[in-house]
This record gives structure tokens, C-alpha cells and sequence, in this order.
């Protein structure tokens, strides 16, 4: 019976199609196509991390799991729960469309629209999916750089429970509980989670007046989920999704009465509440030629910083979500996929203002033969703002399987709708207005490479050249009075791997990208995207009982603003990291783990003014039914 979320059939797997290993099995994607797809006959550039893979590096928000990621940098204000940030390819941190379940969990409250990632556990996650490239013509405004797609744990059989519990360092205590199974049509998953840091030391003390002490930070969150299902007959089923976090962060902010400004010798503190849901009607009709699904999702989001400098700082906003996708197979090697959108965005807080957008998108997914495999997407968003923005994307691969060759290229456009902020909010003791005249981001990229997998997959490796012309980058106008339409940005690079499987218990994997990114206009390199970034990781299941993680990320130097931007522009040093993670089971309900991070105790600053977290222990007990 078909799974009752689109997304979730990526945990289908198909016969690996490239080596002819018969034993080994590929995982299933789908925010590439919005379809399930082989990995295999994907052209664009996609990581998938499992719930697996986040176990076996202990890892329990969501920045940690993506800095590792091929093409992409995260920036986070401190520790747990600063302000978090994610450069896909080099374009902007708002160039990023986010997905969870299937719903954009974009913050239009956010003067520029970027979602913070440093809010997402990960207790609840199935599987990642990072797609890079322009995706537009696929997913509408946002995704100039790509598409981050997070998929939580859903229930089928008996009923499974599931709890942790973890301390250490930094008077870190987290617990997280979930339960999930089916019951006849029923299926439902359910988490709970609380993750805890009371000791943080961020601010970099050389910033502090003379004998004033450090305030660490503490941030404190509690997060619940769950995905619920009925099956009203085999063609037939009835979804629903929802999440709710509570955070609250006590930070130091900067004291503008001076210039520079220094840190506040009082903390500030921040709280979030985040609430998402989706509902889905799934129908199969014409004996499999129709699959549908319609949906409809609801997020809101209220937040409110309390500075010692100043009144409170409140923002509230929601979204509202009308969607619908239909897939028609006209034959075994095409499909067509037909879709339309209406949302609806609205803040109250800081300033009253909506807009609406409604889209329509085709695909047709074409194979021919065993080796030659290609999307072709074309959308249109029509936006009672700005106007029409009509976007496209071409992506064809050619495996060739005597070899184990997979050649891939896509070509594809993206757009960013100004925010509402940008268009109406006025600052009119500083003589600033907001532009209602913006007109949205664009750009066209392209990428193209190959991967090579060798005897029988136990070595593989690849490259990835890819580049990004951005146009109409919204920025101050040249009397810093209003926003304009005056940028434009250019980002090119190399994605590379290789992974090598010397025995079945052990898997290393290196990934290496070189990115280029600079403002034309001024022709300077843009803030925080270096240039080099490595990241290595080794599994070793040591018995069946025992297994090992470690993981080292390098990242070069980039230029950065000091904390309070008084110096706009300074090279930031790179840094070097390392973390090993264990686990031992201690019978078939039990286990032990703990892992230590940053385990050479590395100074660094990412963004500059931010300490990031010295050497952490952690220990913790895995307990399930």
C-alpha cells in the first residue's frame, strides 16, 4: 500500500543499476523530481543523510548535520540555538528553500526571509535531502541555491517506543522520547524531545571591558512532532503532519551607546514558538496512471528578543498553503507530473502586510533505455506583488553501466521574492523606507560531472563543476534611504568525492569543494563563503555489539565583519575540527553511547565575534521496545 506522504517514499530502495552488485540496494529520492527516483538516474547534485548516519555521529540539532555537507557552509551565532545560517554553493543564506514534510518552514517574519536553522532536533528525522543547483522551475521562489528537504520518522507494524537521554559538558542535558506503529489503517509516529545547554561561553573575552565577567549562553528547547495516517482503501489515504517547538535563548547582544560597540554586560534573551502542519488527501486512480495528492499546510511562527538596551522586539507572521500534484504515467519510461499551488503570507508584527502567489509547474520524466534519463521542469508564479516569474530546469544523466560511469549536467533558473519587510517596513527617524516596487532575485546556473564507481562499488568518486549568475540582488539604493534591485553576484566551484569500502565493517568517505563566490559589482569575494572546505568520516563496526564514528572538517579562511560590522571587511583564519563517537549495545533494548566533539579543543570564531564550542563530553543510554 502506498505510503501516505509523497516524501516518505524515498526509504523505497531498487537494485543498484550502475555496478550490477546485486547485494547492494540505492536509496530513493525524491525532492530532485518531487517523484521517487533512483539516485542513479538523478542529474542534479544531491546528499542524503539517513537517521542512521545522524545516530552514528550522536549529532542532535540540525547545523551539526549539514556542516559537513559538500557545497555548503554553515555560519551559527555561538552555540546551541544562535542564529544559524546555510551558504548553498555561494549564493545567499536566503537563497534556500526548506522543506519539513512538505512544508515551507521559510520565516516571513525575517527581514530577508531566512529560515533559522539553529531551532530543527533531530530526535524526529528520517532522512536529509540536500539538492544543490538552481530549482526554481521545481519549487518556486527561494531556491536559487537549492533545496533542503527533511523528512520525519513515520509508524508501520507493532508498536515501537523509542527513548534517550544524554549529558556532559557545557551542562548539556537532552531526552528525547518517541513512539511510533500501526494499528489496522492507522499509522502514527510521535516524538517529543528537549535538548538543554546552560554554559556556553561565545563572546570572545579580548571583546569584554576591563574586568567585566562573561555571560555564557544558555538555550533551552523543547520540541514536539508527530505524523499521523489512515488508509480509507488500498488507492485511497488521508495524512497529517504536525510540529511544535518552544525555545528560549538568554545571549549577549552589543551595546551601540559606544563605537565600537561592546558587548552587553546584561544578557538578552530570545524566544520562538514555531508551529507547522500539513493535512494530505492521497488518491491512485485509472489502475496507477493518476497518482494525486492535494494538501493543505498552515505555519506560524512568534518571536520576541527582550535587549537591555531597548523595548522588545516582537515579529509574528504565517503562512497558508494550497497545493495539489498529479502524476500521470503515460508510459513505462514517462511521466508527467502536473501541479498548482495558492500561499498566503501575512505579518502583524513589526509591520502589517501580506502578499499572495499562485503557481502552476509540469514535469515530464523521461527514460530511455537502461542508460539515458531526463527531467525537464517548467513553473510559473504569479505574485500579486512583483508580477509573473516564469522558471525552468533541464537535467539529463547517461550511465554507462559496463564501466560504472555516471555522466550528469543540469541547467536550470531561480528567483527570490522580496520580502515583506524589504516592500513595506519604514524606519523613518533613521530616513529609511521600504521599496513596494522591488522586483524579485534571479538567477540561471548550471553544473556538470561524473561519478565512477569501481569493483563492485567498494571504491567511488566524482566531481562536480558547477556556476551561478545572480542578477537583481536586493540591497541599499545609492542614498541609503530604500532598498533597490542593484546587486549582482557570481558563484562558481567543484564538488568532489571519493569513498573507498576496504572491508564490509569499515566505510571512509572524503568530500572536498572549492568555491568562488564575489560581488560584481564591487568585485570583492562576499561574506562568509570560503573557498576550501574538507570534511572526512570513517564507520567502523567493530562487532556487532560495537561500532565508531569519526569525523574531520577543515575549512579555509573567508572574509568576515567584526561582531558589531564597524570593520565591514577583515579575513577570518580558518579552522580545523574533529569528533569520535561510540556506541555499544548492551542487549537487544539497550544501549550505551557517547562521543566527544571538537575533540582537539579548536579556538575558532564562526561568524567572526562568536566563539564556537571548545572540547565537549557527552555520555548518554539508548533504551527501545
Amino acid at each position: 500500500m502506498r505510503t501516505l506522504f509523497l516524501s516518505t517514499s524515498i526509504l523505497v530502495a531498487t537494485a543498484l543499476g550502475i555496478s550490477g552488485a546485486a547485494a547492494q540496494v540505492e536509496t530513493v529520492v525524491v525532492t530532485a523530481t518531487r517523484i521517487p527516483t533512483p539516485q542513479s538516474q538523478i542529474a542534479s547534485s544531491v546528499t542524503v543523510i539517513t537517521a542512521e548516519q545522524i545516530r552514528a555521529k550522536q549529532q542532535q540539532t540540525l547545523p551539526d548535520v549539514l556542516k559537513d555537507v559538500p557545497g555548503l557552509n554553515v555560519v551559527q551565532t555561538g552555540g546551541p540555538g544562535g542564529q544559524t545560517s546555510v551558504f548553498l554553493r555561494g549564493t545567499n543564506s536566503n537563497h534556500v528553500k526548506v522543506l519539513i514534510d512538505g512544508i515551507d518552514v521559510s520565516d516571513p517574519t525575517e527581514p530577508t526571509g531566512t529560515f533559522d536553522f539553529g531551532q530543527v532536533l533531530t530526535a524526529d528525522i528520517q532522512k536529509i535531502e540536500i539538492l544543490r543547483g538552481p530549482q526554481s522551475g521545481v519549487y518556486g521562489s527561494d531556491a536559487i541555491g537549492g533545496v533542503i528537504n527533511i523528512i520525519t520518522k513515520s509508524g508501520d507494524g507493532p508498536l515501537q517506543v523509542n527513548a534517550n537521554i544524554e549529558g556532559g559538558s557545557f551542562d548539556t542535558f537532552n531526552q528525547s522520547l518517541g513512539a511510533s506503529g500501526s494499528d489496522g489503517a492507522f499509522h502514527y509516529a510521535a516524538n517529543l524531545e528537549h535538548y538543554y545547554t546552560g554554559a556556553q561561553p561565545v563572546t570572545p573575552l579580548d571583546l569584554l571591558a576591563p574586568g567585566e565577567k562573561r555571560n555564557d549562553d544558555r538555550y533551552d528547547n523543547i520540541t514536539g512532532s508527530t505524523k499521523l495516517g489512515y488508509d480509507v482503501s488500498d488507492d485511497f489515504d488521508l495524512g497529517l503532519v504536525a510540529r511544535y517547538t518552544n525555545s528560549q535563548l538568554y545571549f549577549t547582544g552589543n551595546n551601540y551607546a559606544t563605537f565600537p560597540a561592546l558587548p552587553d554586560a546584561t544578557q538578552s534573551e530570545g524566544n520562538t514558538l514555531q508551529y507547522y502542519t500539513r493535512a494530505t488527501a492521497h488518491l491512485v486512480s485509472f489502475d496507477g496512471i493518476l497518482d494525486q495528492t492535494v494538501g493543505l499546510a498552515y505555519s506560524g511562527i512568534r518571536s520576541n528578543d527582550y535587549s537591555p538596551d531597548g523595548p522588545p522586539s516582537p515579529s509574528s507572521g504565517d503562512r497558508v498553503k494550497l497545493d495539489w500534484q498529479g502524476d500521470v504515467k503515460l508510459s513505462g519510461d514517462e511521466t508527467l507530473v502536473l501541479g498548482a499551488e495558492h500561499e498566503r503570507d501575512e505579518i502583524s508584527v513589526p509591520v502589517a502586510a501580506n502578499t499572495s502567489i499562485d503557481s502552476a509547474y509540469a514535469e515530464l520524466q523521461s527514460s530511455f533505455g537502461e542508460s539515458f534519463f531526463n527531467a525537464v521542469n517548467i513553473r510559473y508564479d504569479d505574485n500579486d506583488r512583483f508580477g509573473s516569474k516564469l522558471t525552468y530546469r533541464v537535467a539529463p544523466v547517461y550511465l554507462i553501466k559496463e564501466t560504472g560511469t555516471k555522466l550528469k549536467a543540469s541547467i536550470g533558473t531561480g528567483f527570490k521574492a522580496p520580502t515583506l519587510e524589504e516592500m513595506f517596513e519604514n524606519f523613518p527617524s533613521y530616513g529609511f523606507f521600504g521599496n513596494p516596487n522591488l522586483k524579485p532575485e534571479t538567477s540561471t546556473g548550471y553544473d556538470f560531472g561524473f561519478e565512477q564507481s569501481l569493483f563492485e562499488d567498494k571504491i567511488q568518486f566524482g566531481a562536480t563543476y558547477f556556476r551561478n549568475n545572480i542578477r537583481n540582488l536586493i540591497d541599499d539604493n545609492a542614498t541609503f534611504t530604500s532598498y533597490a534591485n542593484v546587486g549582482r553576484a557570481e558563484t562558481d566551484g567543484v564538488e568532489s568525492f571519493v569513498s573507498y569500502q576496504p572491508i564490509e565493517a569499515v566505510t571512509l568517505r572524503a568530500d572536498y569543494t572549492y568555491t568562488e563566490a564575489n560581488d560584481e559589482i564591487l568585485d570583492q569575494e562576499l561574506l562568509r563563503r570560503p573557498k576550501h572546505k574538507l570534511s572526512l568520516d570513517a564507520n567502523w563496526q567493530a562487532m556487532t555489539d560495537l561500532s565508531f564514528n569519526a569525523d574531520v572538517l577543515y575549512v579555509s579562511s573567508w572574509i568576515d565583519g567584526n561582531r558589531d560590522f564597524s570593520i565591514t571587511r577583515l579575513r577570518a583564519p580558518g579552522y580545523t575540527t574533529a569528533n569520535i563517537a561510540a556506541r555499544y549495545a548492551l542487549t537487544d533494548q539497550l544501549a550505551l553511547f557517547g562521543r566527544i566533539d571538537n575533540l582537539f579543543d579548536e579556538h575558532y570564531q564562526n561568524p567572526v565575534g562568536y566563539l564556537q564550542p571548545g572540547r565537549g563530553f557527552f555520555i548518554g543510554i539508548n533504551a527501545k521496545s
